[in-house]
């Protein structure tokens, strides 16, 4: 592994992705562009105590991936933290890395982390995705594989939260060598679409676990998604949108209210979703009514090696069903797989509880080396 991530300085450059000239006239509409997007970033990375070398890596075909690097300056012989397997982070539908502000210190004491913005999100390469959901899905997985390339790691731990939890496993089903230990976190994508329940069969059912109906951001979200992109909303919004996020999610600024005092982590958001839309057209793409994967994981998930160690965290309160994670028990005979609940959290555990998650994953990548 190549890195020198604790004497290089941030890249800058504020020449990022490039711009479709179907959308040319929406920034006069919409109050965003990659510089506000670097700005309301910088303010959150700027909490970051450890080493961070933030830069963007260019894969073969030109495409840039935004990644960042967090090393433990603290280290005394930076050359053992370099010996042991980095941690990889994978953002979800929508997000970026500022969003793992509160596990990244942590997380990076005893090894290196890398966390990247997915491509076709935040500000990595917003490039066209096409219209095949096997396709879309390639796309993604095989930025992941020669970002891994251009970047230098022969072995990773890889975590990936919600529609990063499902890159994340087709990833490791693809290039299994490359994944020490895969840590899915709420992941998306996962069940097969439910077929239609007649009552006289409803009535005969045995009784069902209930989990907390999806809240109302969730609903609107796959209302309009039926339709349109889906955070063409936002975009729509044009200089309500910031307004329109905040109201939407006040949970974004909640969790993390005791760093920031302001709207810094929705003002985040809204320009991570504001810009050109590329990673959520693919997104789009792989998606059936509803929100449901048009490839179901549970279909795939046996192509994982029984010898790749696998560990599934759920929030307690998610809206994802956790009952997936017991299916892939049974698909694996519980070989190399463990499912925890993280208590009192919801849908985004690492920021809901993030001690309890950071010390989770702390000790699965202890358990790696």
């Amino acid at each position: 592994m190549s890195t020198n991530a604790t004497t290089t300085a941030p890249v800058q450059n504020d020449c990022e992705t490039e711009s479709s000239s179907v959308w040319s006239w929406w920034p006069s509409w919409r109050p965003t562009s990659m510089s506000l997007l670097k700005t309301a970033e910088s303010k959150i990375l700027a909490c970051i105590q450890n080493d961070l070398w933030a830069r963007f890596v260019t894969l073969p075909n030109q495409d840039r991936i935004w990644t960042m690097t967090i090393t433990n300056k603290a280290v005394r012989k930076p050359a053992e933290q370099a010996a042991k397997i980095p941690l990889v982070m994978v953002h979800g539908f929508g997000g970026g890395v500022g969003l793992w502000i509160r596990n990244l210190d942590t997380l990076s004491q005893s090894r290196p982390v890398y966390a990247f913005d997915l491509l076709g999100f935040g500000r990595s390469s917003r490039p066209h995705f096409p219209s095949d959901a096997t396709k879309a899905e390639e796309q993604f997985v095989n930025s992941i594989e020669q970002w891994r390339q251009s970047v230098g790691l022969e072995n990773m731990i890889l975590l990936g939260h919600s529609l990063g939890g499902y890159l994340a496993t087709s990833y490791a089903i693809q290039y299994p060598s490359r994944v020490s230990h895969l840590i899915l976190v709420d992941p998306w994508g996962f069940p097969e679409r439910p077929q239609p329940v007649t009552e006289g069969a409803q009535s005969q059912s045995a009784e069902v676990v209930k989990r907390p109906r999806p809240p109302g951001w969730v609903k609107a979200f796959l209302t309009v998604f039926s339709f349109f992109n889906p955070l063409a909303v936002i975009r729509a919004a044009g200089p309500w949108g910031p307004g329109l996020v905040h109201r939407l999610r006040p949970d974004f600024k909640s969790k993390f209210d005791d760093i920031f005092d302001d709207n810094t982590m929705t003002q985040y958001i809204y320009h991570c979703n504001a810009q050109t839309p590329s990673g959520e057209v693919g997104f789009r793409v792989m998606v059936e009514h509803l929100g449901w994967a048009k490839r179901p994981m549970l279909q795939r998930i046996h192509m994982l090696p029984p010898s790749m160690p696998l560990t599934m965290l759920y929030g307690e309160w998610s809206w994802v069903d956790s009952s997936s994670g017991d299916r892939v028990l049974q698909i694996r005979n519980q070989t190399n797989t463990r499912v925890m609940l993280i208590k009192d959290a919801s849908h985004h555990v690492y920021a809901d509880q993030p001690e309890e998650f950071n010390k989770v994953v702390q000790n699965i990548c202890n358990s790696v080396n």
